[in-house]
């Protein structure tokens, strides 16, 4: 009987287990998921820290948007015992001050009017235009950023402002890569993506048609479909 993975799910910004539901229930014959807990300190490093202490040993690790950022970090802090790794609507690049100052002005507005408002405000980057009137999945959004909170969520941001410039670190990472990016993704769009892969050896791109920045939940096969292609590619090779 062929061991089963042990996969490690990372949450974007604001964003709960309810982002990885589709891909825990698509994936549960093949792999042992776990969600990481990423909002308990505010640097990529403490972040990566304290999900690889709970992290089983080795895993297989995926990570959307702000769990992208982390995942370079869980990477370069434990290369041996990440197996292999999936990088959803992400991108490699450090914060420009514009994007740094519109984060601090977000973090102002959930400061005065809530997180679930600040949620709002991000939604028509968020998904595609034409689910804006999806109610069931704008709600799913909305309670995952209440149920994160906004002592978590300036957590958050500030890791995020303070991240590296992770181009430099893409051709280090020596394990099976896939890469996956909405077609209509208005926050790291397929051009990140493509930078991405280009820069991780042998590292696969899945771009996922009629879909923006939150994948998981917007296109939930098509996520799964390449979620468990990569998971049962050949077996992974250990970094050098």
């Amino acid at each position: 009987m062929t061991a089963r993975t042990k996969l490690v799910l990372v949450p974007g910004l604001l964003c709960t287990r309810a982002l990885w539901e589709p891909q825990i229930a698509a994936l549960s014959d093949i792999a042992d998921c776990s969600v990481a807990d990423h909002t308990r300190h505010d640097t990529m490093a403490g972040i990566a820290r304290s999900i690889l202490e709970a992290a089983p040993e080795p895993f297989a690790l995926a990570g959307l948007s702000m769990g992208g950022y982390i995942a370079y970090e869980i990477v370069r802090q434990a290369p041996d015992r990440v197996q292999r790794l999936a990088l959803l609507d992400t991108g490699s690049r450090a914060d420009t001050p514009e994007r740094t100052a519109a984060r601090r002005d977000l973090v102002a507005n959930a400061e005065r009017d809530g997180v679930r408002r600040a949620q709002e405000l991000l939604m028509p980057s968020l998904i595609h235009p034409a689910r804006l009137n999806d109610r069931a999945l704008v709600e799913t959004i909305l309670q995952m950023a209440a149920d994160t909170g906004l002592a978590a969520f300036k957590r958050q941001e500030e890791a995020i402002i303070g991240r590296p410039d992770n181009r430099p670190f893409l051709p280090s990472i020596r394990c099976p890569t896939l890469v996956i990016v909405g077609a209509q993704d208005a926050l790291t769009p397929p051009e990140l993506a493509r930078e991405i892969a280009d820069g991780i050896p042998g590292a696969a791109l899945e771009i996922i048609p009629e879909c923006g920045h939150l994948s998981t939940l917007e296109q939930p096969e098509a996520v799964s479909r390449a979620l468990r292609a990569w998971l049962a590619a050949a077996p992974a090779r250990q970094p050098s």
